[in-house]
């Protein structure tokens, strides 16, 4: 089966509209220079410091941006994409291979996090066993909340299991057992949709289950990407959380936001997405910030054109000159979003297909302004 790529589901153009006409719902603090006391996450034994996550993207969060984010430091917890547990076990049966996506995964330090999704316990549960004792990744996640039709209503996937609590209890028991004692953790959203919101129930029958944790994005599988994330409804979770950490995630996109979620909202942790791909230095910025430090300034525009050219250069090292030239398009144009130039540059970067060409549209057309 094959793995589904985040591109499909949020086009960039989706992404800048999204950024552009929603308002950010972690408001910033009425007071910048209060920091709340913000404890280190423990997701079972593993002790997360800071409690900033990185969320799996699939199509994004690939070695070269976990790479990228590690040299600039402050996600205290990262993650691959998520790996199709089905397509994970046919290949291991056919082809003695497993799925790109975990290419570098067992070098890679740690912690790492591998988030695996499917329907079937037994098969996830196998899955889970491989990444946790072969691969020995630091936490296996399970993907509940995914949107995009082709996990949802093809595979019956993803936030479609949001609508059968008995069968996600079913999933977490059995890739918990098969995992002890690397500690498994669940993501998912508020609910279906806006009409059908139980991530209360769901939080339960997830810590019930034995999962060490619980990741919940603010918004319905409905909305997708669209409106604002329901931190409101993501902080009611906690009290019904018996002892399992509450994992808060969506909008956030700058440290002051990042602070005020832990200053406003009953949750232990956060999980970064999509505004961390063309600033990889988020994570750095969030967790100085939670310290109490001086926020560091956004690189300038010569340093982050050089880290989109270091990205380049790691995705075709490890994609090769071909692959990596066109995976490169996406990431360039997060790099630019929100800058004065960036459609001109994206209009120009889009089309490239070669590693000279991409570093003279760079050259000529990444945005140095503001």
């Amino acid at each position: 089966m094959a793995e589904v790529s985040f591109d499909k589901c949020l086009p960039l153009g989706a992404m800048r509209k999204l950024d552009e006409d929603a308002a950010m719902s972690v408001a910033k603090p009425e007071h910048p220079g209060t920091v709340p006391d913000v404890a280190p996450l423990k997701i079972g034994s593993l002790v997360i410091d800071p409690p900033i996550l990185q969320a799996p993207m699939a199509g994004f969060t690939n070695y070269a941006f976990r790479q990228v984010v590690r040299d600039y430091g402050g996600a205290g917890l990262q993650a691959t994409e998520m790996v199709n547990a089905r397509g994970f076990v046919w290949m291991d049966r056919n082809v003695a291979e497993h799925p790109d996506r975990l290419w570098g995964v067992r070098d890679e330090p740690r912690p790492l996090a591998v988030q695996i999704w499917d329907n079937d316990p037994e098969m996830l549960a196998q899955v889970g066993a491989r990444l946790a004792h072969d691969y020995k990744v630091s936490v296996v996640d399970i993907n509940f909340g995914c949107p995009v039709k082709q996990v949802t209503e093809r595979a019956h996937s993803g936030s479609y299991l949001l609508r059968d609590p008995d069968r996600m209890g079913t999933i977490i028991e059995r890739v918990v057992e098969a995992c002890r004692p690397t500690p498994v953790t669940a993501k998912i959203r508020l609910g279906c949709n806006r009409d059908q919101i139980n991530a209360i129930e769901i939080a339960q029958v997830v810590e019930e289950a034995g999962a060490a944790a619980l990741t919940v994005h603010g918004r319905t599988a409905a909305d997708f990407f669209r409106g604002n994330a329901d931190w409101d409804r993501i902080s009611e979770i906690k009290s019904h959380l018996k002892q399992i950490p509450l994992i808060g995630n969506g909008d956030l996109d700058s440290a002051e936001r990042v602070v005020a979620a832990f200053a406003r909202y009953h949750v232990d942790g956060v999980m970064i997405a999509r505004a961390s791909l063309g600033r990889p230095w988020l994570f750095m910025q969030a967790a100085a910030a939670l310290r109490g430090d001086p926020i560091p300034p956004d690189p300038t525009p010569v340093e982050q054109r050089d880290c989109m050219l270091r990205h380049f250069t790691l995705v075709v090292e490890r994609f090769g000159v071909e692959k990596g030239t066109l995976l490169m398009r996406k990431f360039a144009c997060c790099y630019a979003q929100g800058r004065h130039g960036a459609r001109h540059f994206r209009a120009h970067v889009s089309h490239v297909d070669s590693p000279e060409e991409f570093k003279r549209v760079v050259e000529q057309y990444f945005p140095m302004d503001g």
